[in-house]
């Protein structure tokens, strides 16, 4: 239960929530001195955040070449 409450607040992360926290991982893994467990843990977590920014990216993307295309007929 634990993990489908985790996938449904990454859901409602916006970008700048998600790239935020994708730093923070970032920043702890290149710091170090953590144990090789918790430094799994985390870089699987980076990999989810950058996963839910590119969808982000993908969905805007998506949005202006509608736009685009509106524009141009």
């Amino acid at each position: 239960m634990g993990a489908m409450t985790d996938e449904k607040q990454d859901e409602r992360l916006s970008y700048e929530q998600a790239r935020a926290e994708l730093a923070q991982v970032v920043e702890r893994l290149e710091t170090g001195g953590t144990s090789l467990e918790d430094s799994l843990a985390l870089w699987e977590r980076g990999e989810q955040l950058a996963e839910i920014c590119q969808r982000w990216l993908d969905g805007a993307r998506a949005r202006i070449d509608a736009a685009r295309q509106r524009a141009e007929d």
